[in-house]
């Protein structure tokens, strides 16, 4: 038979310690409730609901108040379990994740009312979330920046998701500029400011299948970068000879990194025309570099 809700369980971190009185005789009607491991999503949907109509009638601060409240957080630690499954792929244990979204469900328990007439999940889940994108908002950077930017980072993720899909490609600085209504330096700022959401230690050990030492074993290899530095200084006169569309052309490509199509849409001319503009400017570029090696 089904444990009641009377019978001894296994503590809950949050329980009344076990030297509190037992429940009283005003709970002895409450419904029987199976290991919360096994209660059913819509089980337990129906019993918090008994179980909040009982705690409003239950006066706060005493036992019987705090052993239906610790109830209701153990028959609902199923929402939190969810809600940590979007931030599994974060560094930081999924026991801590849990237990920070454990305290944003027992804040929905208190904040809770019956009256309103909204389904328990569905008020829970945004605080239970809330609280864990503010756990990783306030602890997880590797330096300190403002909060205005730890927030900018997280309006830039997601806008940049969602052109991403929209664009089926990375959108640039202007069209997440465009998309969050601020300007071009804030985005550059936002996207800054998130180097330094993650750091990585000078001591740590490779992986187990890395033959590579420490980090700061292997800083110091050959920039092989140095070795383009030749064609840099090449390209500067050949681009400095070029006609003055061509430039711009090229500064609108690969600096301000612009599509075919608005580089069309800037200069008034068709996506098709910049397309072979670019493959011809590109081309003598090409063969300059050619000739001079």
């Amino acid at each position: 038979m089904s444990p009641r809700l009377d019978a001894p369980r296994t503590p809950h971190p949050y329980a009344p310690s076990a030297a509190t009185p037992p429940v009283s005789d005003e709970l002895a009607d409450l419904p029987e409730i199976p290991p919360f491991d096994e209660v059913q999503p819509l089980d337990a949907r129906a019993l918090s609901k008994t179980l909040f109509a009982r705690l409003e009638r239950l006066e706060e601060g005493t036992h019987d108040y705090a052993y239906v409240r610790n109830t209701l957080v153990e028959l609902n630690l199923a929402l939190v379990k969810f809600a940590a499954t979007r931030f599994r792929s974060r560094s930081e244990p999924m026991e801590d994740i849990i237990q920070v979204g454990t305290i944003g469900l027992i804040k929905a328990i208190d904040r809770f009312e019956l009256s309103r007439g909204v389904e328990f999940p569905t008020f829970a889940m945004p605080t239970i979330v809330g609280e864990i994108k503010r756990f990783f908002r306030d602890t997880s950077w590797s330096v300190r920046v403002p909060r205005r930017l730890q927030e900018l980072r997280l309006d830039l993720a997601k806008a940049g998701d969602e052109l991403a899909q929209k664009l089926d490609r990375a959108p640039t600085v202007g069209e997440l500029a465009e998309k969050l209504g601020i300007t071009r330096e804030e985005v550059v700022e936002g996207m800054a400011a998130s180097n330094a959401y993650t750091a990585s230690s000078l001591d740590a050990q490779p992986e187990e299948d890395d033959s590579e030492g420490a980090l700061a074993d292997r800083i110091g290899y050959e920039d092989h970068g140095i070795e383009g530095i030749e064609y840099i200084e090449s390209l500067k006169p050949m681009i400095a000879s070029l006609p003055q569309r061509d430039r711009q052309i090229l500064s609108l490509r690969f600096v301000a990194g612009m599509t075919q199509s608005e580089i069309g849409e800037e200069l008034g001319i068709s996506q098709m025309h910049v397309s072979r503009l670019l493959s011809r400017t590109l081309g003598r570029l090409r063969k300059g570099l050619t000739l001079e090696e």
